[in-house]
C-alpha cells in the first residue's frame, strides 16, 4: 500500500462538476492499493496517517498529528501510484490491485482512519475521473509505504 500524504490548508475533489469531498486544514491522501495488500496493511497505514506528526506546534516544530489538530482528511483512490516506468514510455500498472479488490480495501482504510481521527474522511469517487484541487501547506509531502506481509 502506498499513500502520498500532503499537508494542506484546503483541498477538494470534484466529479462531473460536483464536489464529492473537501477539507480545510488537514491532509490530502492519494491512496494506492497493491496486489497482495490486505487488512493488515490497511490497519497499519490508517494508524500511521492518524498519528504522523506533520503539523507545527507553538514552537514551529512538526510535533502534532492530524488527530492533535482536529484536522480533516480527504482520501483519493490512486492506482497510478503503482505505475512502473522502468521500461518504455508507457507506465505499467500490473502491481496495482484490481478494482474489485482495491475498492473494498480503500473503503476499509477510510473507515479505519475515520474511527481514529474521530470524524468522517472526505472522499472522491472510486474509479471516477476526478479533479483534485489543493493548497499544499509548507509544502509538506511524504510518501508512505507498507508492503504486504
Amino acid at each position: 500500500m502506498r499513500v502520498l500524504l500532503q499537508r494542506v490548508s484546503r483541498a477538494r475533489v470534484t466529479v462531473d462538476g460536483n464536489v464529492t469531498g473537501e477539507v480545510g486544514n488537514g491532509l490530502l491522501l492519494l491512496v494506492g492499493i497493491r496486489d497482495g495488500d490486505s487488512e493488515a496493511e490497511i490497519d497499519w497505514m490508517a494508524r500511521k496517517v492518524a498519528q504522523l506528526r506533520v503539523f507545527s506546534d507553538t514552537h514551529g516544530k512538526m510535533n502534532l498529528s492530524v488527530q492533535d489538530v482536529h484536522g480533516g482528511v480527504l482520501a483519493i483512490s490512486q492506482f497510478t501510484l503503482y505505475g512502473d516506468t522502468a521500461k518504455g514510455n508507457r507506465p505499467s500498472y500490473i502491481s496495482a490491485a484490481r478494482p474489485e479488490v482495491a475498492e473494498p480495501l480503500y473503503e476499509k482504510f477510510c473507515e479505519q482512519l475515520s474511527a481514529l481521527i474521530g470524524k468522517p474522511v472526505a472522499k472522491g469517487v472510486f474509479g471516477a475521473r476526478m479533479d483534485v484541487e489543493l493548497v499544499n501547506d509548507g509544502p509538506v509531502t511524504l510518501m508512505l509505504e507498507k508492503s504486504p506481509g
